[in-house]
């Protein structure tokens, strides 16, 4: 029954961001590289952000709530070949990226990785995207329902730098993998060339490499889980080659877009589009540590699209009138758009994104309330299906991630 629920819930979201990232487009869905492989293997297909992905497999050990736990506890394979693999080249790379994103490029090591934000001229955030110095050229990775218009942006922006940079997006031609859990090292380990120093790679660090012999690949060890992970680009024509052999450690299962959904708001990370918009600031949605820490060179000298409506002039935050919460306490599931109270039944804010959640086997959500309200342990009130369920303000992440990933030290 809790199974079930738990699929539901997947299922209705992911629907809500198809709906959203396929309401102005008539395009026939995009299939990636292992769709014949994902319905082999039992896939639910489903339409996301233009593609056709698993939202969840039908097998032995398929289906939302098995997924996500078996991810928790060994390693799971997602196909995220949607997202936008972009490489920046040119001498004024950092410069201008520093611009249109509020992280620290220029400090980022060969190999170092961070998640920053896409702004806009009102301190609005466009995107998240996780950028990597990879030597001779700057590696993005942005978010497959966005990636359209966040190149048509880059591009308008572009035209008004004054300096050598140049964008090379790499359309399908290749593929991305997520391999997520506490079993995904071992995993990735089988196919990296003897010698690679895979012990001694951090969080956040990416490099190219051959994976099982291939040439033209890169690793990022990072992710969308809480867990240990790596992100996997490979050439279109061996990511079935690739995926297959992952899957033959018994350890590793593929797995959908449902208990990716499940997993990344356990670890109280953003959706784009629910959890982040272009009317949010990086304040507001508690992800002021992208710009680094107090006094730190971005927060002081600013210079990206936006920054007077985040900084002040001293270079501190703005205070903000809403932020980003934690909740949980109510009995069902609040789903994106349920209304926050508070103990007086004013309205606070609103939930934007919500589900049962199989590790911690209770309902969490997160969103936005006003910034009067928003510490941890502040009862309110949701009001689910026209009747008003108790709750409280709680911290995130729900559950605590093995790498940490989300910070809040804002």
């Amino acid at each position: 029954m809790i199974a079930a629920r738990s699929s539901t819930i997947a299922r209705r979201a992911l629907r809500h961001a198809a709906t959203r990232s396929m309401a102005t487009s008539n395009e026939p869905l995009v299939k990636t590289a292992l769709n014949d492989w994902h319905q082999e293997l039992g896939g639910d297909m489903v339409p996301f952000a233009g593609y056709e992905l698993p939202v969840l497999y039908k097998n032995e050990n398929g289906g939302v709530m098995k997924e996500h736990l078996w991810c928790r506890s060994k390693a799971s394979l997602f196909d995220v070949s949607h997202m936008g693999q972009i490489r920046w080249h040119g001498k004024d790379r950092v410069e201008f990226l520093e611009k249109v994103v509020v992280g620290d490029i220029a400090g980022l090591s060969e190999g170092g990785s961070c998640l920053s934000v896409i702004t806009n001229e009102n301190g609005g955030i466009m995107d998240d995207t996780v950028i990597t110095n990879a030597g001779d050229h700057i590696y993005m990775v942005v978010n497959g329902a966005t990636k359209f218009g966040d190149m048509e942006h880059f591009q308008e922006q572009m035209e008004e730098f004054n300096g050598d940079v140049s964008m090379e997006y790499l359309e399908d031609s290749m593929q991305l993998l997520a391999l997520q859990g506490p079993g995904a090292a071992t995993a990735i380990a089988k196919l990296l060339p003897s010698g690679f120093d895979l012990k001694h790679m951090a969080f956040m660090q990416g490099t190219d490499t051959t994976l099982d012999g291939i040439e033209g690949c890169r690793i990022t060890r990072c992710g969308y889980t809480g867990e240990d992970g790596f992100e996997i680009s490979m050439p279109f024509d061996h990511a079935v080659s690739m995926a297959s052999k992952l899957v033959e450690d018994p350890e590793v299962l593929p797995t959908g877009l449902g208990a990716r959904d499940s997993l990344r708001l356990e670890a109280g990370l953003c959706l784009y589009g629910n959890d982040l918009d272009e009317t949010t600031t990086p304040v507001e949605a508690v992800l002021g540590w992208t710009m680094g820490p107090p006094k730190s060179r971005r927060r002081v000298e600013g210079g990206f699209l936006g920054a007077e409506h985040v900084l002040t002039p001293e270079g501190k935050l703005q205070r903000p009138s809403r932020k980003r919460v934690g909740i949980m306490g109510m009995k069902a599931p609040a789903r994106q758009g349920v209304e926050i109270y508070d103990s007086e039944e004013n309205k606070i804010g609103i939930v934007t994104s919500g589900t049962f959640s199989p590790t911690l086997k209770k309902p969490i959500a997160m969103g936005y309330v006003d910034a009067g309200s928003a510490k941890a342990g502040t009862p309110i009130s949701l009001k689910i299906r026209n009747k008003m369920q108790t709750a409280e303000i709680t911290k995130m992440p729900f559950v605590p991630p093995i790498i940490i990933v989300y910070l809040n030290k804002d």
